[in-house]
């Protein structure tokens, strides 16, 4: 059905129609839930920092009662895009999402401070995640707001001595920062 073709549908339903409509994706489609319990209630604090406390368990997971030895960090970029597409597809604030791109490097920087990554795709994934976040900021006109932190990563690429560190600069000189 395309868009024009709904249009007409749905122009043609009354008021009661088109709210028993909404009333049954809301019932049955989760996607639909969410996005309307975002619209009326936007918690985006809220949701911020449940973004950051999991993007950060996936590098400094949380140690389980009774258990002998921390749970190993897994590292996993998947986590934090997974929360951006979402929060982009809600339509949260840019400045939000920008904050989590960012956050979601700065965690993965402090880890690979204290901890040897031999893996070569951390060190790929934080660039497209670095890469991504500052045409973010670009595109939303926000990045006056984000340059100390995207320069403050840049350095900290350098600082640790990532072996993709000149792609890290190449980013932002191809962008004039």
């Amino acid at each position: 059905m395309s868009k024009r073709d709904l249009k007409k549908y749905l122009g043609e339903l009354n008021k009661t129609q088109l709210e028993e409509q909404i009333l049954e994706l809301y019932e049955k489609f989760s996607p639909v839930k969410t996005y309307y319990d975002f619209v009326f209630n936007p918690k985006e604090d809220k949701l911020l920092q449940e973004c950051k406390v999991k993007i950060s368990q996936e590098y400094f997971p949380i140690k389980k009662p009774g258990s002998k030895r921390r749970p190993k960090a897994k590292m996993r970029r998947s986590v934090a895009q997974k929360y951006i597409k979402h929060f982009i597809l809600l339509g949260v604030d840019p400045f939000v999402i920008a904050d989590i791109m960012l956050y979601n490097i700065e965690i993965a920087q402090t880890y690979s401070s204290q901890n040897l990554i031999k893996q070569e795709l951390f060190y790929k994934s934080m660039l497209n995640s670095f890469e991504q976040a500052v045409n973010f900021s670009i595109s939303n006109g926000i990045l006056h707001d984000f340059k100390e932190r995207i320069l403050a990563i840049e350095q900290e690429t350098i600082q640790q001595k990532w072996k993709n560190k000149y792609d890290f600069e190449a980013i932002l000189e191809k962008h004039d920062l």
